[in-house]
């Protein structure tokens, strides 16, 4: 069996006092399923590796979360640790000792996990990003901005995320009279520099 060592050693002491023995037990479970694991501080937080990623833990101020690498071609996994698969280590999430499933089940999943690893099982292949929706300016706001520059320069120098705003303030409105409104309005507040939601964030910024 390998040796702990200490970079952990000093995570799980500096981590909440709550979450300690949780850590503990977790890496327990790791060392029983997988005697020849190697440990690591990787992203800043502990984890465990065998022929590659094998899953890893980590401390926050209210839980605890843990995980393995290769979730989603984990048997029961979902059911016995009431965490969804995904390609991701964190996704179980305890905040107390009791919160753990048995120690049994822990390393059943340490040994399925090593046993992907062993036969070189590869990930599902993940889908591939959606692109962005694209924003499609309404008539109504084109118009408006049309006669007036200094609105339209503002509106076309924001991201996309932030014209977005505008757009959505103004088709979301149910009358063409509070629509006609809220498009004047927007003209107003452009032609002034001002983002959509600018009243928020003059608050926000004198708290």
């Amino acid at each position: 069996m390998t040796k702990p060592v200490p970079d952990v050693d000093t995570y799980i002491a500096n981590a909440p006092e709550f979450a300690r023995p949780i850590l503990e037990k977790i890496r327990a479970a790791f060392h029983a399923g997988c005697p020849e694991l190697e440990e690591r501080i990787k992203w800043g937080v502990p984890s465990f590796e065998y022929k590659g990623m094998l899953g890893g833990m980590s401390a926050f101020t209210q839980h605890v979360s843990f995980g393995f690498w290769k979730s989603r071609l984990m048997e029961n996994f979902a059911r016995d640790l009431g965490a969804e698969p995904a390609a991701s280590l964190m996704r179980v999430h305890v905040r107390s000792v009791a919160d753990l499933p048995p120690k049994k089940v822990l390393v059943a999943f340490v040994r399925e996990a090593k046993r992907l690893n062993d036969e070189g099982i590869k990930e599902p292949a993940r889908a591939p990003a959606r692109s962005p929706r694209k924003l499609v300016i309404p008539a109504d706001l084109k118009r408006a901005l049309a006669s007036d520059a200094k609105a339209r320069r503002t509106f076309e120098s924001f991201p996309p995320g932030q014209q977005r705003e505008y757009v959505e303030w103004i088709t979301s409105a149910k009358r063409e009279a509070t629509r006609a409104e809220r498009v004047a309005t927007a003209v107003a507040w452009l032609a002034e520099g001002k983002r959509r939601n600018w009243k928020y964030e003059r608050r926000s910024g004198s708290a």
